[in-house]
């Protein structure tokens, strides 16, 4: 119990003369012992790569898990050293509806049928979130976990440690300096090279303990290409899913709707023209074509000039023309237009020199 108290009260004592130095040192009345400048760069170094490191660990749970209610219940359970349960992704979980869905609505029905193919297909893009979560915590979250959890503490452990020593010696070197009689001025002396030896022995520490943050960055450099590489993966196997979910449903809605494209075998409307104002409002552009009446799929030029007659009316309502350039009229026969003008109005193409006009109605 009395060496117990005994070494409280040193401890005590110690922080209180190393509070007097940094205050001393903070308001300029004390000096302090600066260190060499490679260790400072290594400090600062280390400062930005703890900092950026948190943040890109933050971001990336963020990306991989949106929901924080989520997060803080895994948190919880890594600090309890629980298996964090496995959770189902929302791609597996629009799947099963729609499976279930298409229970009730008939497996025999087109709809029904249709949401069977989709909901199995959106059950495998949910599956392969789920391994690329995985993937990503394992080969990217965890090395920069166990940086700022275990490498940085020792660092920072040992920059404060290093900081005390620092202090112990300015202690020691103002008490060399008050020193008057012979004998304190050489206990003061052998005080301060005791101070020095161990404030050496701890720069050397910190400093290898820095250095190390190169290889930290090595190996982070790693974990990035391998979280790249699962990205791709995933976002690889999607593009896949979706272009086997697009041909299924094409040949579905193919078999199911056989004259949904009907129109499209017309002989009579075979050909497809550009868009009349779009052509007609740039200079240089050739007329568009017309749809060939008599040859199947094959558009010809217009012999002469496009009568209004010749343009046929919108099915439906008024067309609307988009202005793509600005336009000044030459006479009171037309019109001023500015560009990304977009009106309702009954448009007739004319063509003549030096190129074709937009005469809107």
């Amino acid at each position: 119990m009395d060496f117990n108290l005994k070494k409280l009260t040193s401890d005590a004592g110690v922080f209180f003369t190393r509070a007097v130095q940094f205050t001393e040192e903070k308001l300029g009345s004390a000096e302090k012992t600066e260190l060499d400048a490679h260790l400072e760069n290594l400090i600062a170094r280390a400062d930005c790569t703890k900092n950026w490191t948190e943040k890109i660990f933050r971001q990336t749970e963020v990306l991989l898990q949106p929901n924080p209610s989520a997060r803080i219940e895994e948190f919880f359970y890594e600090k309890l050293d629980k298996k964090i349960p496995s959770r189902t992704t929302n791609g597996e979980l629009l799947g099963q509806y729609m499976l279930d869905a298409a229970k009730d609505f008939g497996p025999g029905t087109p709809y029904g049928s249709t949401l069977i193919t989709v909901g199995e297909y959106q059950s495998r893009l949910g599956g392969a979130e789920r391994e690329f979560l995985q993937t990503s915590a394992i080969n990217f979250l965890t090395p920069l976990r166990n940086f700022l959890e275990g490498d940085w503490r020792t660092i920072s452990k040992e920059r404060r440690l290093l900081e005390n020593r620092r202090l112990d010696l300015d202690i020691c070197k103002a008490r060399v300096k008050k020193a008057k009689q012979a004998e304190a001025k050489a206990a003061a002396e052998q005080e301060l090279r005791v101070a020095q030896t161990e404030f050496d022995r701890q720069a050397e520490v910190t400093r290898l303990l820095l250095e190390g943050i190169s290889s930290t960055h090595v190996n982070h450099l790693r974990c990035l290409h391998e979280f790249v590489e699962a990205q791709a993966t995933y976002y690889a196997q999607c593009h896949q899913y979706m272009q086997e979910l697009q041909k299924e449903l094409s040949s579905a809605n193919s078999d199911t709707y056989p004259n949904s494209f009907a129109s499209n075998a017309n002989p009579s409307t075979s050909a497809t023209c550009p868009s009349p104002v779009s052509s007609a409002t740039l200079p240089g552009v050739s007329p568009p074509c017309l749809a060939s009446t008599s040859t199947p799929g094959i558009a010809r030029e217009p012999s002469g000039p496009l009568k209004i007659q010749d343009v046929q009316q919108p099915s439906t309502g008024h067309r609307k023309a988009k202005v793509l350039y600005d336009y000044d009229a030459h006479d009171t026969s037309e019109l001023s237009l500015l560009a990304d003008e977009v009106g309702a109005a009954m448009v007739h193409i004319c063509y003549g020199e030096p190129f074709g006009t937009c005469c809107i109605m």
